[in-house]
């Protein structure tokens, strides 16, 4: 049986991701330093872990509600107006298996085939994808290094057609580490209200800036009711294997979203719900002291990267540097293939994350100071043996 026959002509099409295909060679060879995945080196905080083990233990062993407990959706709310001061109610919020299900719900809440979402290009890997799966067009608009890969008013504009339905935006943003400040969301505000399009904001990284105050495009009251907010516990809370995460928006289009949710989930599991309580109860602490880690880190890959003589834009979010090695001579590919043979030091090409990154590497630092160090050192020598 031909089985190119039977299967979905989208599905079949969709490349694999450039992470995980770059990663599958890495994993294969031996002392391999990686730099590459997006994970927390850190454990989950120790109460997090024991409230959820408690739950069990008490056998609340359950499905929840399908839109999730109405004890840790209330915290979501509480946590989202102390922090960043946006008002939610528990109707307006999903408890999801991650941010990725929270995107995928909002995608095929919204778009309909041949509608139009926009991304900002370089963009974290799964946006494409997912926008193609749910039927629609991919518009990508081009982020500069020199522009700190923000969002620019003309840039915005210039792509909105009567085609399109929706702006993803991820700041701080992966892979970049760019960030848009309230005075930067203020002037595309008005051209997302005159136009009525949709935004799908993906916050997941918000508790990691740095020098600026993050602010969330749904802080703006004129086009609140026109953003759906995905957030979640992986990135902050050093979570990413409980696969939590959540939705907020206006109620009509939460509604909606929870029929998709009701008959693909069911509900987020429940013992990871009762941690997650606990971390947006009691554990603040927690994310500043892994977000004081990461600074250090930042800095010190920063700097080393620009003395290499590989430019590095400073991120103001996150926790990836996204060095330019077109000093090298090399493209992304060629630069992290070549580095993992030559050196065995495993970073991502810029072009994993679209054509815009081409000229670029990803570099995580949740990875301890050592490693990097170590890795770097490495990198260095990859890097004069090319330069010269």
């Amino acid at each position: 049986m031909d089985f190119t026959k039977v299967v979905n002509k989208t599905v079949k099409e969709i490349k694999p991701s450039g992470i995980r295909k770059f990663f599958d060679l890495a994993n294969q060879m031996e002392g391999v330093i990686s730099l590459g995945v997006g994970e927390p080196d850190f454990a989950t905080p120790w109460s997090i872990r024991e409230a959820a083990m408690y739950s069990i233990e008490k056998g609340k062993t359950f499905y929840t509600a399908n839109r999730g407990l109405l004890e840790l959706r209330e915290e979501i709310c509480h946590y989202q107006k102390r922090r960043f001061n946006l008002d939610y109610k528990p109707e307006q919020c999903i408890v999801t298996v991650g941010g990725s299900e929270a995107i995928d719900l909002a995608l095929r809440t919204l778009v309909e085939p041949g509608d139009e979402v926009i991304l900002l290009q370089p963009s974290y890997v799964a946006y494409t994808p997912g926008v193609e799966l749910a039927g629609g067009v991919v518009k990508n608009i081009i982020l500069t290094e020199e522009n700190e890969f923000k969002l620019t008013p003309e840039l915005l504009e210039a792509a909105i057609t009567d085609k399109t339905k929706a702006i993803l935006l991820n700041y701080p943003s992966n892979p970049t580490g760019g960030f848009m400040t309230r005075e930067d969301y203020a002037k595309i505000v008005p051209i997302i209200k005159e136009h009525e399009i949709m935004v799908i904001t993906d916050e997941i990284y918000a508790e990691l800036s740095y020098e600026h105050q993050f602010c969330s495009i749904a802080a703006f009251d004129e086009i609140k009711d026109q953003v759906i907010l995905v957030s979640g516990f992986s990135k902050a809370y050093a979570m990413t294997g409980w696969r939590l995460g959540y939705v907020l928006g206006n109620e009509y289009i939460i509604k909606l979203m929870n029929k998709i949710h009701q008959y693909v989930i069911m509900c987020a599991p429940t013992a990871a719900q009762y941690g997650a309580i606990e971390a947006m109860r009691n554990c603040d602490h927690e994310i500043e002291k892994m977000r004081q880690a990461y600074l250090l880190r930042r800095n010190f890959l920063v700097k080393t990267f620009n003395e290499m003589g590989l430019k590095t834009f400073t991120p103001q979010g996150a926790f990836y540097v996204f060095p330019n090695i077109t000093s090298t001579g090399l493209t992304s590919e060629q630069f992290c293939e070549e580095l993992l043979k030559d050196q065995l030091v495993a970073c991502v090409p810029g072009t994993a994350f679209g054509e815009a990154g081409e000229g670029f590497i990803r570099v995580s630092y949740a990875y301890s100071i050592e490693q990097l160090k170590e890795a770097t050192k490495k990198i260095k020598i990859f890097v004069e043996k090319r330069t010269k």
